[in-house]
């Protein structure tokens, strides 16, 4: 079996200088590499197959024989890592806590412990008969979320 050191040190090499960063790599009992990486602007094509290219060539067929799937980690997929939060502060995403409460909001700030998203919600401020909307922050510790992913929006 190929190990996942290995095709991490080929993935490093390869990211090394570049705006891309690893969001996974997993690797199956039956030698299906599967990369995932991401970039603030999305992920090229080329780049891909340029890294598959790369990983190729610090792995040996000979030795073991394996499948390679090199992309980028999807828009409607949940963040597997810090730094897709902080790619995507100021657009809208969906979260969704351990409990099974759900939010939606601008994703406003993150940090090493969690983050705040802006949640619209109607609320009375003093003075008004009625109650008006508003955009609320709200902090999220890590630890208490099952997912975050970016919200994609169909007009």
């Amino acid at each position: 079996m190929i190990s996942k050191s290995a095709v991490q040190q080929a993935v490093e090499e390869w990211l090394e200088g570049k705006e891309y960063f690893l969001v996974d790599i997993n690797i199956s009992p039956d030698d299906r590499i599967v990369v995932e990486i991401d970039h603030a602007d999305g992920v090229w094509i080329e780049d891909c197959a340029d890294l598959s290219r790369h990983i190729e060539s610090r792995l040996s067929r000979d030795e073991e024989d394996y499948e390679l799937e090199v992309g980028s980690a999807g828009l409607g997929q949940p963040f597997r890592v810090h730094r897709q939060y902080e790619i995507h502060v100021g657009q809208e995403v969906e979260t969704q806590l351990h409990d099974g409460h759900k939010f939606k909001g601008t994703l406003l700030s993150v940090s090493e412990e969690g983050f705040q998203l802006g949640i619209v919600q109607k609320v009375k401020e003093e003075g008004k008969k009625r109650p008006v909307t508003k955009e609320v922050p709200t902090d999220f510790r890590f630890d208490d979320v099952a997912y975050t992913k970016y919200l994609i929006k169909v007009k």
